[in-house]
């Protein structure tokens, strides 16, 4: 099995936050509705994206929500930035359902600190790397949710959908997202006449020292995955950031979470990169698509 780009060599596409879908508005301070939960918080703003409607934000912890962290923030209307700068301290309420999260009622406080670039999640290099030979990692024996040893070269002869994650993942949009896509179009698959059975998605944690087997089985669990279709991968520290890295995954501990950005590709069933996504939201439908061509490349 080889791939064309990268890991021997994978190339991967960004995906960035973003499924919207509208809701009701909560009252803020922490109180919810039937859709949505409102906390409210402050921080320091370190870059500013108003044509993504996106703001990142360093914060201390959200109280009953998440840690202190550095992270990209999506908002409903661009006027929200308005008068922002990079530096200002802001207070701000963030709004959090099963499908998105998104912030509103930003306000200055009126201070302003000396801040330089921080990562934020955006869209890494998607640069193609060229395979100068077989890479060790496709037959390093990972560990999947339910204690097996996997390497990616059992795979040989599947279409392959793998993307990165973390499950202790707070925002609605990110790893949940991603873990959407893979269960939706799972069940999509399973449901075409005459569909292909040689195919596999593996969702990859880079937080290992957390994400035990037993913690991604019943991460599985809660996706209703089928083991034979959906693995989820863990495995030695180096090995897991070796994986990544090759990948173009960019994943930086913050406390117990992740600043990252996302990936995810499609492998055909000859070990090629066919495609990477760089959009966000439900790809479900354009996984289903891509893992049907993938598929059908075998044995040609």
């Amino acid at each position: 099995m080889k791939f064309s780009a990268g890991l021997g060599a994978v190339a991967l596409g960004v995906l960035v936050a973003a499924c919207r879908r509208e809701a009701s508005d909560p009252t803020p301070g922490g109180n919810s509705t039937a859709t949505n939960r409102s906390f409210v918080a402050q921080g320091t703003v370190r870059k500013l994206s108003p044509n993504d409607q996106a703001v990142v934000i360093a914060h201390p912890a959200i109280s009953n929500y998440m840690p202190a962290m550095t992270m990209s923030f999506k908002v409903r209307q661009s006027n929200e930035l308005a008068g922002l700068r990079v530096g200002d301290e802001v207070s701000f309420r963030l709004l959090v359902n099963a499908e998105e999260s998104w912030i509103d009622q930003i306000v200055k406080t009126g201070k302003r600190a000396a801040v330089t670039d921080a990562a934020s999640g955006g869209p890494a290099s998607n640069a193609v790397k060229t395979a100068t030979s077989r890479h060790a990692l496709l037959d390093y024996p990972f560990t999947n949710q339910l204690g097996q040893a996997v390497s990616l070269s059992q795979f040989k002869g599947q279409a392959l959908a793998i993307t990165f994650i973390f499950t202790r993942c707070p925002i609605p949009e990110y790893c949940p997202r991603l873990s959407r896509n893979f269960a939706e179009a799972a069940q999509k698959l399973r449901a075409l006449p005459e569909a292909p059975t040689n195919w596999h998605f593996l969702s990859v944690s880079f937080d290992p020292a957390f994400d035990t087997p037993g913690v991604l089985a019943a991460y599985a669990r809660s996706y209703h995955s089928d083991p034979q279709h959906w693995s989820f991968i863990t495995g030695a520290p180096d090995k897991i950031a070796e994986l990544a890295q090759a990948s173009d995954v960019t994943a930086t501990p913050d406390g117990n979470f992740y600043n990252h950005n996302f990936r995810t590709l499609i492998i055909n069933a000859n070990g090629e990169l066919q495609m990477s996504f760089p959009v966000s939201g439900n790809l479900s439908d354009a996984i289903v698509t891509e893992i049907l061509k993938a598929a059908a490349v075998a044995n040609r």
